[in-house]
């Protein structure tokens, strides 16, 4: 029977902090999953309530430095194969000397029952505070600006009137490292456990890329452990990780590992005196050698030059700026106070780190790293200016862009990137539409850029032009756009590999891409390209309106074999949201189509947990379709609240003025308000996650469920939304365009809007008394929503009343 740590009474299960920059938890097993995020633009850490963890850094390309427990082989058998299966975390085992009680916190391995728990959430941190056998036990865990490390830190606090004999064993598992060499020791002249391998190859040359790998794992701490164990297996022993066998001694056996799984396992022998705290520290994190290790002990543990704190304080003040430079451009209170948690102080981070780090990743799919620097025009303007700039330099001379952007020196395209897609195109003027209406630097359009492969060089405007026409051009007799091997959805893998199945949706998205494009090439005064691109427009939106429009909806595509697929006389998908949500974007649809194909999203594919992506989703391959229809049903692009696609859709709903269905489905992105949402979804309200569990009509027991993954391009239209949509505070060309949509139950609502370098404070209340909206800027009643002339460094005090 599972059982339930509950929160201590009159505790919530959840809440903010009082000054809401922290988000806690109080239970490890109501929310078994819940879990936050850490990162710097080299590294990332994601680690769960109870101390699961998956970390990885980049050497130019991903690897970890904890391992899962074997290293799958498919293509031989393995020598000395590991037979275990437990997941890398940090955990700290703690035994009281004189009675033999034992527990780990957070609450892996033992999974003990505790007096009281908190994990918290903060934007630069990560702490635990547990109370367990008169034991005060506070973890921190941090991260620092530039270096591949882990900073940890615990307190143990004795709250009971007597002395206290207790061990405490960091245990912190590497697992499996290499089936060609790995290896463990302790290094008295490190404080610390080093392990180290050489990472497989069998290809000579592969030597010369794998030797200055960063193979070595460590842990070292500031204070010298009574003993050690580095086996991984004899630490373990018969009691397994619940009860280790090394532990249910007096001491640790000192023990190494010879081509043996190895683990950092440190054990301090203390005797606490009432009402006394010890604190330990340590850093955990791959190395290329001992030297390396050396450097990093010396610079955190070490009295910096200068200073009154060591390094290892110091850098956790440094992450903690590093993370601070990532504000977003809105901060917000309103009636919904956890959406204004949500929105000041999570979203934005997690913009930011798509930003900063291109999902650590050196081939970045080509949509994923456009739509992830349109976040940036948010956060940081120039890093999206200069992303648009690489990405453009890469493009074929003829206007396709590539499947994925290279953004280190050796890097190839890899993985999907290899399968032919049609859509990356689409997102250049869309993207760049965003950083325009942020910054009004209609400059880098001007910017010469070359393309890849070639001499040639030509402006950003041109390249955008190029990209157009391929659009234009990469279409079907019918006008319809071809879809290769998949578009926005990667898994619609096999709609078109013959060469002549096509993509509805993104026939639907080239119609909006051309749209805004003409938009600003009529902006930069060339009035002739923008009434091509708009009679390009219009043509497709009558072939599209002609082949797709399925009565109620549009249709998702057409097959190799001409088969018209997403319709009322599918078993299965017969509904797609994406082309719904986009056809509100591009402006297809009259008003009968618009309210059929609102309503068929509200009947087929609204849940209690967002919109769905397809209904009913597929339970079976469907091989004119590919491998989307082979995923399970409700999961991933197979049905789920896939909430980049429920972003589209929302986008889409603001911008035809449907504000109260767009607020109602933008709000079920975030988990809560009430409990039983957030359980039911297992995470916290810290991060949107790239989907949450469908099939709600077909499997209600796991609809709603968190995929717990944070690498989303969600996050950005989200922002767009709040931006554009709900608050209605977009820029353009004369200045800061006001035209808010707030849901009628809000009677006001308070924005701080950061822009072109001033800041206005916002207010928005709603009077019966007025139909229509009135603007007041400093007092002064504007004749049209746009506040012009703005100044930067200047603060503008603004009433909007709504009527």
């Amino acid at each position: 029977m599972k059982q339930i740590v509950k929160p201590m009474e009159d505790t919530p299960l959840i809440q903010a902090t009082d000054d809401n920059n922290r988000l806690e938890l109080s239970s490890p097993t109501s929310l078994p999953r819940a879990s936050a995020f850490l990162w710097n633009k080299r590294m990332m850490i994601h680690i769960n309530c109870r101390g699961y963890a998956v970390a990885q850094f980049m050497q130019p390309e991903p690897a970890k430095y904890a391992h899962a427990p074997n290293l799958e082989a498919k293509t031989f058998m393995q020598p000395e194969q590991p037979y275990y299966a437990h997941h890398p975390g940090r955990f700290f085992y703690i035994k009281d000397e004189d009675t033999g009680q034992l527990f780990s916190v957070p609450f892996e391995p033992v999974r003990s029952p505790v007096e009281s728990f908190t994990f918290s959430v903060g934007k630069n941190d990560i702490h635990w505070k547990i109370r367990k056998n008169n034991l005060l036990i506070e973890m921190c865990l941090s991260l620092t600006e530039n270096d591949l490390v882990e900073l940890w830190s615990i307190k143990i606090s004795n709250t009971s009137l007597d002395n206290r004999r207790l061990s405490i064993y960091p245990y912190f598992p590497v697992g499996y490292m290499s089936w060609m060499n790995q290896s463990g020791e302790y290094k008295a002249e490190l404080c610390g456990i080093v392990c180290s391998s050489v990472a497989p190859y069998q290809k000579y040359t592969d030597y010369f890329n794998h030797k200055d790998f960063k193979d070595k794992t460590f842990l070292i701490a500031d204070r010298i452990p009574d003993s050690w164990e580095v086996n991984q297996e004899i630490f373990e022993g018969e009691g397994g990780l619940h009860l280790p066998s090394a532990i249910q001694q007096q001491e640790l056996a000192k023990g190494n590992a010879w081509y043996e799984t190895p683990a950092c396992c440190l054990q301090y022998r203390i005797n606490v005196a009432a009402g006394i705290t010890e604190e330990y520290r340590f850093v955990f994190g791959p190395a290329k050698d001992e030297p390396e290790i050396a450097g990093i002990r010396q610079r955190y543990f070490g009295t910096q030059e200068n200073a009154h704190e060591d390094g290892f304080t110091l850098a956790k003040k440094g992450y903690a700026d590093y993370v601070a430079k990532g504000r977003g451009c809105l901060k917000i209170k309103t009636p919904d106070a956890e959406l204004d948690n949500f929105v000041n102080h999570w979203l934005p981070r997690q913009i930011y780190y798509h930003g900063e780090t291109n999902r650590l990743c050196t081939d970045p799919q080509t949509r994923n790293y456009l739509q992830d620097n349109m976040g940036m025009s948010y956060i940081n303007p120039n890093t999206t200016r200069q992303a648009f700039l690489i990405a453009l330099s890469q493009q074929h001379l003829n206007g396709e862009m590539p499947d994925g952007i290279l953004i280190e020196k050796n890097a190839v395209l890899k993985y999907i990137n290899q399968v032919p897609h049609t859509d990356h195109c689409v997102w250049l003027p869309i993207c760049i539409k965003a950083y325009l209406d942020e910054t009004n630097d209609f400059s880098i359009l001007d910017e010469i850029v070359p393309f890849a492969k070639t001499a040639e060089a030509a402006s950003v405007a041109e390249h955008i032009n190029r990209a157009m026409y391929w659009l234009i051009k990469d279409r079907d007799k019918r006008g319809l756009n071809f879809i290769n091997q998949g578009d926005w959805c990667d898994p619609m893998n096999m709609v078109g590999y013959k060469g002549i199945g096509v993509s509805g949706w993104l026939s639907i998205a080239v119609i909006y891409a051309l749209k805004v494009w003409a938009k600003i090439s009529e902006q930069i005064t060339q009035p002739e390209l923008a009434k091509e691109f708009l009679s390009a427009a219009d043509e497709m939106t009558i072939a599209v309106n002609k082949y797709l429009w399925n009565g109620n909806w549009y249709a998702r595509g057409i097959t190799d074999d001409n088969v018209v697929f997403g319709t009322s006389q599918d078993k299965e998908g017969q509904i797609f949201l994406n082309p719904q949500g986009w056809a509100l974007l591009s402006g297809i649809t009259d008003g009968v189509k618009r309210r059929a194909l609102i309503a068929a999203v509200e009947d087929q594919l609204e849940s209690p947990y967002g919109v769905e992506k397809i209904g009913p989703p597929f339970a079976a391959m469907r091989e004119d379709i590919g491998r989307v229809t082979q995923k399970f049903p409700g999961s991933a692009e197979n049905g789920s609240v896939y909430n980049h696609a429920s972003a589209f859709y929302i986008h889409g709903l603001y911008s035809v003025g449907e504000k109260e269905r767009a607020y109602r489905l933008l709000r079920k992105m975030i988990p809560g308000p009430n409990q039983d949402d957030v359980i039911q979804r297992g995470q916290l309200p810290v991060f949107i996650p790239n989907y949450y569990r469908g099939a709600y009509k077909q499997f209600p027991r796991t609809a709603g469920r968190s995929s717990q993954l944070f690498n989303t391009g969600t996050v950005h239209w989200f922002y767009r939304s709040l931006i554009d949509g709900l608050f209605g505070l977009r820029g353009d060309v004369n200045g800061l365009r006001i035209e808010p949509q707030l849901p009628s139950a809000w009677p006001e609502a308070m924005i701080t809007r950061y822009f072109r370098g001033a800041e206005f404070h916002i207010e928005m209340i709603r009077e019966s008394a007025h139909n229509a909206i009135r603007i007041l800027v400093d007092g002064v009643c504007l004749d049209k929503p746009v506040i012009t002339n703005i100044e930067a460094g200047k603060k503008y005090a603004v009433r909007v009343t709504i009527g």
